[in-house]
């Protein structure tokens, strides 16, 4: 049976309530869970950017509309959003490192939200991505976007991996998946 469990879908799907509605769940059956989701920041009811938030609350800028890079820095860019690359791995990464530190089999659940184009033009997080993925202890509860355009080599590599279930998330099923997410979550750790 696949370990770890992505969700995938269009944008504004649902992908990251899903994930927020399972992790709930799975913290209060005494699940150990860690881990990060991003979040819509919208101003006058326009989207202008992307927070990155740890479940242990901590939040910081991932992308912002149009916002100036800093003087020496590369501009990372996706679409009209420029992504703030120092405060998503200051936040991101420490998680990541921090997964299966508990050192005990089965004994917690990393959640990655996303696995998208603007984090992976950090490759410090494409590493920490592949180190969780295959810490033995760690089961991952993560998304990924639907293939479009150029394939994004990391989020083909997890689609395609044995140890991946991929559930996809439509307007349709999105009410209906969390049973299913957590009920494999769940077994996954035993």
């Amino acid at each position: 049976m696949a370990r770890h469990v992505f969700l995938t879908g269009p944008p504004g799907v649902g992908k990251t309530t899903l994930i927020q509605k399972a992790t709930e769940v799975l913290k209060s059956s005494g699940m150990p869970v860690d881990g990060f989701y991003t979040e819509e920041v919208r101003q006058g009811g326009r989207r202008i950017g992307f927070d990155v938030v740890t479940l242990s609350g901590i939040r910081g800028p991932l992308s912002r509309i149009g916002s100036e890079p800093l003087p020496g820095k590369r501009e990372c860019r996706v679409g009209q959003y420029v992504v703030d690359l120092t405060s998503f791995e200051q936040l991101a990464l420490p998680v990541l490192r921090n997964a299966g530190a508990s050192g005990r089999p089965g004994q917690s659940i990393c959640v990655i939200d996303e696995v998208g184009k603007m984090e992976l033009f950090s490759q410090p997080f494409i590493q920490a991505v592949r180190q969780v993925l295959s810490i033995p202890g760690t089961v991952v509860l993560g998304t990924i976007p639907v293939p479009k355009g150029k394939p994004l080599a990391l989020v083909e590599e997890i689609r395609t991996r044995k140890d991946v279930k991929v559930f996809s998330v439509t307007k349709e099923n999105r009410n209906h998946l969390l049973p299913e997410i957590v009920t494999h979550m769940q077994s996954s750790r035993k």
